[in-house]
C-alpha cells in the first residue's frame, strides 16, 4: 500500500515537473521569438525610428533652452520654435565651415595630387628593392584593384544618392520632430502614465526623469569632450605646421561620434595631408603619433571624469552595442548605439524581472576587480564550500 502511494506521489510529481519544464521551454522559446520580430520590426521601421531617434536626443539637449527661454514670458511654442532654430544655425554653422574648407582644399587639388603620385611611386620603388618584388607585378596588382573599384562605381554612386535623399529627408524631418517633441513634452509624458497604468505613477516620472538626465548627461559631456579634444587637435598640428589645422582638428573631433574608432579615423587625413604637403613622411608620423596621445588622454582621463558615473555601461556592452546598433541601423546606429544602451539600462534597472541585464549593462564594482574577488563574491552571496575559479 505504501509502495503504490509512493509511487502515484512520484508520478505526480514527475508530472508536475515535466508540465513546468515545458512551459518554461513555451516561456523561452516565445521570448526569443519576440525578440527577433522586434528586431525585424526595427530594421524595417528604420527610416521612421532613426531620425526619431535623433529627434529625441536633440529635443532632450535643447531641453533646458527652451525652458530658460519661456521664463521670460514667451510661449511654449515660440518658445520651441526658438530653440530648434538656434540648434539649426548651430549645426549649420559647423557643417559650412566643414565644406567651405573641403572646397578651398579641393582647390590646390593639383599639387597634391602630383605629389601624391611621387609618394606612389616612392613606395613602389622601396617595395621593389626590400622584398625583389618586380614593379610590373606591382602595377598589375593596383590596376587590378582599380578596375574593381570602377567597376562598382555604379553601386557607389547609385548608394551615395540614395543616402543624399536620405540626409535631405532627414534635414526636415529631424527638426519638425523635435519642434513636437519639445511642445508636447508634457502631453507624451502622460501619455506613459497610461501605457503603464498599473505601475506606480511615482515610479514611471523617476524613470523617465533618470533616462533624461543620462541621456542629457551623455550629450553634455560628449560636446564638452569634443571641444576639448578639438583643441587638443589643432593645437598639435599647428605645432606641426600642418595647413588648415582647425578643420582637421575639428573634423577628428566630430568623428568621436563613433567611440572608439573616431579619434584614430580622424588621424589618418591629416596625414595624408601631411604627406602631401611636407617634406618629410616624418610629420605623418608626428600626426599620427599626437592623435593617439590625444586619443589616450580622452579615453582614460577626459571621457571618464566628464562623462564617467553618469553613464554606467562597461566597456564591453558598449562595444556590443556598436556592433549590434551597425548591423541595424548602420552609421547611424554607431552613433546611437551608447544613448540607446545607456537608456535600456535605466529600463532594465526599474523593471524587476530586467534588473539581471540592468546589472550586465554597468560597470563593475571594485570588488569585482580584486585580487580575491572570486571568494568575495562567494562570501558576498552566502555561497558556501564552492571554490572560486579565478582563486584556485
Amino acid at each position: 500500500m505504501r509502495s503504490s502511494c509512493a509511487k502515484t506521489l512520484f508520478n505526480t510529481l514527475y508530472s508536475m515537473l515535466k508540465i513546468h519544464q515545458n512551459q518554461k521551454s513555451v516561456g523561452l522559446a516565445a521570448s526569443l521569438l519576440s525578440l527577433v520580430l522586434i528586431i525585424a520590426l526595427l530594421y524595417t521601421l528604420q527610416s521612421v525610428l532613426v531620425p526619431l531617434m535623433f529627434s529625441i536626443l536633440l529635443a532632450i539637449s535643447l531641453f533646458p533652452i527652451a525652458r530658460f527661454i519661456e521664463k521670460y514670458k514667451f510661449n511654449r511654442v515660440t518658445a520651441s520654435l526658438l530653440a530648434v532654430l538656434i540648434a539649426i544655425i548651430l549645426i549649420g554653422g559647423l557643417v559650412w565651415f566643414i565644406v567651405h574648407q573641403v572646397l578651398i582644399i579641393g582647390a590646390n587639388g593639383d599639387d597634391m595630387q602630383v605629389r601624391f603620385v611621387h609618394i606612389l611611386d616612392t613606395i613602389r620603388h622601396w617595395i621593389t628593392i626590400r622584398f625583389g618584388v618586380e614593379e610590373g607585378q606591382i602595377t598589375k596588382q593596383i590596376t587590378t584593384f582599380t578596375n574593381r573599384v570602377v567597376s562598382n562605381a555604379g553601386a557607389i554612386v547609385g548608394a551615395a544618392f540614395g543616402s543624399v535623399g536620405s540626409i535631405l529627408a532627414g534635414v526636415v524631418i529631424v527638426p519638425l520632430f523635435t519642434f513636437f517633441l519639445l511642445y508636447y513634452r508634457d502631453f507624451f509624458r502622460e501619455f506613459f502614465f497610461h501605457a503603464f497604468i498599473s505601475t506606480p505613477k511615482e515610479l514611471v516620472s523617476q524613470v523617465l526623469d533618470k533616462i533624461y538626465y543620462v541621456v542629457q548627461s551623455y550629450l553634455v559631456g560628449l560636446v564638452t569632450v569634443m571641444g576639448i579634444v578639438a583643441i587638443l587637435n589643432t593645437v598639435g598640428l599647428l605645432v606641426l605646421g600642418i595647413p588648415y589645422a582647425w578643420f582637421f582638428g575639428i573634423l577628428a573631433s566630430l568623428l568621436m561620434l563613433l567611440p572608439y574608432i573616431g579619434i584614430a579615423i580622424g588621424s589618418v587625413l591629416p596625414a595624408l595631408f601631411a604627406l602631401a604637403t611636407k617634406d618629410s613622411a616624418w610629420y605623418a608620423v608626428g600626426v599620427i603619433a599626437w592623435f593617439q596621445v590625444v586619443q589616450f588622454l580622452e579615453g582614460n582621463f577626459l571621457t571618464p571624469n566628464i562623462v564617467g558615473g553618469k553613464v554606467s555601461i562597461n566597456p564591453l556592452m558598449a562595444l556590443v552595442g556598436l556592433l549590434l546598433g551597425g548591423m541595424l541601423f548602420g552609421l547611424a546606429g554607431l552613433i546611437l548605439a551608447i544613448p540607446m544602451t545607456a537608456v535600456l539600462k535605466v529600463v532594465f534597472d526599474a523593471i524587476p524581472s530586467m534588473t539581471a541585464f540592468g546589472f550586465l549593462i554597468g560597470e563593475p564594482e571594485q570588488y569585482h576587480l580584486k585580487k580575491f574577488s572570486g571568494k568575495i563574491l562567494m562570501k558576498r552571496w552566502k555561497i558556501n564550500n564552492v571554490p572560486a575559479s579565478n582563486d584556485a
